[in-house]
C-alpha cells in the first residue's frame, strides 16, 4: 500500500525497524526541548501529513520502551487518524512516573500502525440474540 505523506519535520521518513514491524516509529518535531512533568499532558508535534486511502486508519500508539523505563504513554491511545484528516500528526502524551520528562527534538515519541476497518450498517432491533455469555462482562468470563 502507498500513502502519500508530507514531511514538513528535520527528519527523516517513517521507516518499519525491521521486516516484520507493525508500526512505525513517530518522532517529536520541536525547536525546545519539552518538559512533561509527573502527571502532565502534552501534545508534540511530529511534522507529519499523511493521506491514508477510505478504508484505512493510521492508529498512534505508545511505545514500550518510553512507557516501561519513564511512564510515557499515548493518553488516548491507540489514536484514530481517519482516512479524511488532512492536518499534522500530533501525539498527546502523558507523564504517569513521578518523574519530570524531557522529550528532546527527534526523539521517538510513540509508534503509528495503518489498519482496515469497516463501517457497520447499524440494524435497530427489539432484541438481541442470546449467547452462553450474555451481558457478562468486566472478567465475567476469567477462570475462578
Amino acid at each position: 500500500m502507498k500513502i502519500n505523506i508530507i514531511n514538513k519535520s528535520q527528519h527523516d521518513l517513517p521507516s518499519y525497524g525491521t521486516v516484520a514491524s507493525a508500526g512505525v516509529d513517530l518522532r517529536a518535531n520541536i525547536e525546545e526541548p519539552i518538559r512533561v512533568e509527573s502527571l502532565e499532558k502534552v501534545i508534540v508535534p511530529t511534522g507529519l501529513f499523511i493521506e491514508i486511502p477510505i478504508g484505512y486508519e493510521a492508529q498512534v500508539r505508545p511505545r514500550s520502551g518510553l512507557a516501561f523505563k519513564h511512564g510515557i504513554t499515548v493518553l488516548n491511545s491507540p489514536g484514530t487518524i481517519d482516512a479524511d484528516y488532512r492536518g499534522e500528526i500530533k501525539v498527546i502524551l502523558v507523564n504517569l512516573s513521578k518523574e519530570t520528562f524531557v522529550i528532546e527534538n527527534g526523539e521517538r515519541i510513540a509508534q503509528m500502525v495503518i489498519a482496515a476497518h469497516e463501517q457497520a450498517e447499524w440494524v435497530e432491533v427489539e432484541e438481541l440474540g442470546d449467547t452462553d455469555r450474555g451481558a457478562g462482562g468486566f472478567g465475567s468470563t476469567g477462570v475462578k
